[in-house]
């Protein structure tokens, strides 16, 4: 790993891992134990097993930098070209990583928090991006949603079918994503609303209920629960 220019490649990952597990109660969410190994590393074993991706770079905070470099080193992940230290905000993280990805035809984003993500949703969002340059995982939402102002009364109850909930992987058109950021204004929740405030469009591609998000102490219990299952 290091900071030499790289070789122009198709497919390239960036899987950020920069956040303070605020809500986790004093666990590091990110190296914290999930069956065999942690939360982080089977984030990036799927990236690593996909034969469309050619280049993982890693985003982390400056605590997580030595040791993830270790992480990287042990497992021996080919793929991993390198680790750096991601910003204050999501979309800070992610604009450091792709100044250490070089540029690729595409780019996919992933949180490291959500472990469960396969070789399967993947090379499905490749292939969904092909239509637009952007395509966004996401499942329907199963609970009726309401819309409330600051007084918590109900302004409007919006189709539930026309609703959905957003994971990553993000896949984008490396040029797409590089003209949004460029673009950026405010802050943002997802890659996929920079590249829509930009005026490009993004296409929703089915991923998975179990590819949730450790947020919490009870998130990471029950990824432990769906990784038991997969083991069985």
């Amino acid at each position: 790993m290091g900071t030499e220019i790289l070789p122009k490649i198709k497919v390239g990952a960036i899987i950020v891992a920069a956040g303070e597990s605020q809500r986790m109660q004093g666990v590091d969410k990110i190296l914290a134990a999930l069956g065999n190994k942690s939360v982080l590393a089977w984030s990036i074993e799927a990236f690593e097993e996909c034969p469309a991706v050619e280049r993982i770079i890693l985003v982390n905070s400056q605590s997580h930098l030595g040791p993830v470099k270790c992480m990287a080193v042990d497992h021996q992940w080919t793929k991993v070209a390198d680790v750096c230290v991601g910003g204050k905000r999501r979309q800070d993280s992610v604009a450091a990583g792709l100044k250490m990805l070089g540029h690729c035809e595409w780019v996919i984003i992933h949180d490291g928090a959500r472990p469960l993500v396969n070789r399967d949703i993947i090379e499905r969002g490749l292939q969904a991006a092909q239509e637009t340059g952007a395509a966004a995982a996401a499942v329907p939402v199963t609970d009726t949603i309401k819309l409330a102002g600051d007084d918590m009364k109900v302004i409007e109850t919006p189709p539930r079918a026309h609703l959905w909930a957003v994971q990553t992987p993000q896949i984008f058109r490396f040029s797409i994503l590089e003209e949004a950021y460029r673009q950026a204004k405010g802050d943002v929740t997802d890659d996929a609303m920079l590249v829509e405030q930009a005026g490009g469009k993004v296409k929703l591609y089915l991923g998975s209920y179990d590819n949730i998000k450790i947020t919490t102490p009870r998130d990471l219990a029950v990824a432990e629960l769906m990784i038991k299952g997969l083991e069985q």
